[in-house]
């Protein structure tokens, strides 16, 4: 199973250039573990898309039907207390955002802090490090 951070699902939604690398990697192998929270993160991005102008009307129902679908096959780590705790410590190692934080905390609780092995889906460069950092193959979609 594969960890997928909100920046490499939001191409899955919303056409945009790494759409098609994206698709390809879920193709791939569809087993796909989230952090709770990452369906609010999908729905937050495709409504920033939509006042910026970005999106039309039917793209954001469109797009989000999309999150829809995926929130029905994937699997949430909802550990919050764990994933909360171990944010915490994130942050003391890497230059993170809380959400990536919080994202990173998720995927090593489901992988039992055990990465080496385990694949973590980004297209954010300071969650790619840090992911890598702790252990995680990571793979940016391209």
């Amino acid at each position: 199973m594969r960890f997928w951070d909100s920046s490499a699902l939001i191409p899955l939604v919303v056409e945009e250039e790494r759409s098609r690398a994206c698709r390809s990697l879920r193709r791939a192998n569809s087993s796909i573990a989230v952090w709770a929270l990452t369906r609010t993160e999908l729905t937050s991005a495709v409504q920033r898309l939509a006042r910026e102008g970005l999106l039309r009307r039917d793209d954001v129902k469109v797009a989000l039907r999309r999150v829809r679908l995926l929130e029905q096959r994937w699997t949430e780590v909802e550990a919050w207390q764990a994933v909360r705790d171990r944010a915490d410590r994130a942050l003391g190692s890497h230059p993170l955002t809380a959400a990536d934080a919080l994202q990173l905390a998720a995927a090593l609780v489901l992988a039992n802090e055990r990465p080496r092995g385990r694949v973590f889906v980004t297209a954010d460069k300071r969650l790619s490090q840090a992911a890598s950092a702790e252990g995680f193959d990571v793979v940016v979609p391209q």
